[in-house]
């Protein structure tokens, strides 16, 4: 067998896992191949250097830190959800009062009145999702505040 049948069975070795005849063939191997040794030694150092971690409580004001922020990225994206489903309604509401005409003509087909709805729900999410995006854009883009136009 070479050693790319032997590599996977290394962590099964250091963690016991295999049979009798599993573990003395991988150690015959492992005294005759000086590459899987070493990676067994390897393997073997790290094991004992993650057992000898310990896990640290982080401090109260960490966690505080911690839960404050998480806080204010849901408040902010929850705030900026209803911002825009709120500017969408009302400009929604107010681009058709603009077209109230036309669409309350009995004159004009029922195509043209679905597609001066759609022109104008289409407009507004538009400018509501690009209005969005300039002012996400403007607090990160470092050139803005350079460029004097």
């Amino acid at each position: 067998m070479s050693c790319d049948d032997f590599r996977p069975l290394i962590t099964g070795y250091l963690d016991g896992e295999l049979s009798a005849e599993q573990r003395a063939r991988f150690e015959e191997h492992v005294r005759a191949c000086e590459q899987c040794g070493q990676e067994l030694a390897e393997l073997r150092k790290l094991k004992e250097e993650l057992t000898m971690m310990k896990f640290e409580e982080p401090s109260d004001a960490e966690l505080e830190r911690y839960w404050q922020s998480v806080y204010n990225r849901l408040e902010r994206g929850i705030g900026w959800v209803l911002f825009s489903v709120g500017a969408i309604i009302v400009l929604c509401y107010g681009g058709f009062k603009l077209v109230e005409e036309v669409v309350r003509d009995p004159g004009v087909t029922v195509l043209l009145k679905v597609g001066v709805v759609a022109l104008v729900f289409g407009t507004v999410i538009l400018f509501v999702s690009l209005l969005r995006e300039r002012l996400a854009v403007s607090k990160v883009d470092k050139y803005a505040r350079e460029v004097k136009r």
